[in-house]
């Protein structure tokens, strides 16, 4: 039988994009106000344009928050200063707000849930019991063992790439780099396994002249021979799957990008929910996580879920493994958890999921229990949030995040082997 042969892309963008820029500003709002008040509710969505930020949302918090202030700090963090920021000024722009408090309606059916389990093993505190879910909705959980933090190859070298690009601009290598840029990276797999680099793909805004060099085409040739040793290579360097002689670079394809951010092109928050997560190789239930309190499980109901995957995979149980959980708002108890392991499971989806049952309490309260959802902010100096929104919430090895534990493996593998004996 000949081989299946086929390409997956994945991108990744910077912190500078502008869809980055709200989502990031959303989280620093979302870390300051946890750190003051981690009961905070908060959803913060933000919109950047031509020298202007805005800032709406419904928050409820026992705490004051200068939210112009947050949005300028985060838009100088980025990079945006004066000629730097190629027309885009955390200075001058200009930053509205319009926030009003949570409805009473929703915060009613959180605070006191529908529902809570009465034969719970793993939590049971008073807490846990009556928190509901923030809303209704899907979340999609996902592992594989394509890379040694358990994410899909792809996705994994378009965060690196672009975290790489920002990481040369800001420590001077590149400085004619500017705060916008995206990466992507077409990989061909071979029956169902990652064997070459077909395809790297950089765009980044630049000054309009390096080195007092003005021509464009010195200067976008100077820009991919940079790129390629000072970003490319060293992302590769260690991977076992490398660039190789047919592999195609397209640097800056478009010839030109001097105008960006902000100023070249309006950003929204959660409009980047496929980089966010696994860079389309796993299904996505369509919420996005910035600015979003833990009681919203469009937010920590993927973290769970992704930590439930991970262990998974982690345990030798499935090659690759997604999870999709359900909940009604104001409903403690998740109203359905699918398991799907594409066919590589070592026991069935069926017995993964009672594995799962047992295991794992996807309850709202108790996911924010878990991770300490709440306090992170205030125990990492009041930025943690911010930190994920940008370079992908899972698979981060720059970051320690909870969800990314496998310390659940070992008990599942061994639960999975007496369940396997009994059987036999």
């Amino acid at each position: 039988m000949a081989s299946k042969r086929f390409l997956f892309t994945s991108e990744s963008v910077t912190e500078g994009h502008p869809d980055k820029v709200c989502d990031q500003i959303s989280d620093a709002i979302l870390d300051e106000f946890l750190t003051k008040d981690p009961k905070s509710r908060v959803a913060a969505e933000t919109t950047v344009t031509t020298g202007m930020a805005f800032v709406c949302g419904e928050i409820t918090a026992d705490c004051y928050v200068d939210i112009p202030q947050v949005v300028r700090n985060t838009i100088k963090n980025i990079g945006y200063i004066g000629r730097e920021g190629g027309g885009f000024d955390y200075k001058t722009c200009a930053v509205i707000t319009s926030i009003d408090e949570q409805s009473s309606d929703i915060a009613g059916g959180v605070n006191k849930a529908y529902e809570s389990r009465d034969n719970n093993a793993n939590t049971s505190t008073l807490e846990t019991e009556n928190i509901g879910a923030g809303d209704q909705g899907i979340m999609f959980g996902f592992a594989c063992n394509e890379t040694p933090e358990l994410m899909p190859l792809p996705i994994s070298l378009a965060h690196r790439l672009a975290l790489k690009l920002s990481e040369v601009r800001k420590n001077g290598t590149l400085s004619y780099l500017r705060p916008d840029g995206k990466s992507q990276v077409s990989v061909e797999y071979i029956d169902g396994k990652p064997s070459r680099i077909d395809t790297v793909l950089i765009s980044t805004q630049h000054d309009p002249e390096i080195e007092g060099n003005e021509d464009n085409k010195y200067v976008q040739q100077r820009i991919k021979e940079d790129l390629i040793k000072y970003v490319i290579e060293p992302v590769f360097a260690n991977d076992k799957i490398k660039p190789d002689a047919n592999t195609k670079y397209l640097i800056n394809p478009s010839g030109r990008f001097v105008i960006g951010g902000p100023q070249g092109d309006a950003g929204l928050t959660g409009r980047k929910i496929i980089v966010d997560t696994y860079g389309g190789y796993s299904r996505h239930g369509g919420g996005a996580f910035s600015g979003k309190d833990p009681t919203k499980v469009d937010r920590s109901a993927a973290y769970a879920t992704r930590y439930v995957a991970k262990n998974i995979v982690a345990a030798g149980l499935a090659e690759k493994c997604e999870i999709e959980v359900a909940y009604a708002i104001g409903v403690a108890e998740p109203v359905s958890i699918m398991v799907d392991t594409f066919g590589t499971g070592k026991i069935s989806d069926d017995k993964i999921e009672e594995l799962v049952s047992k295991n794992f309490d996807l309850r709202p309260a108790s996911i924010i229990n878990q991770f300490d959802l709440r306090g992170l902010p205030a125990k990492n100096g009041g930025k943690f949030y911010q930190k994920l929104a940008a370079y992908g919430h899972m698979g981060r090895l720059d970051i320690k995040v909870p969800w990314e534990a496998t310390d659940k493996a070992q008990t599942l593998k061994e639960q999975a082997e007496k369940c396997c004996c009994s059987c036999k």
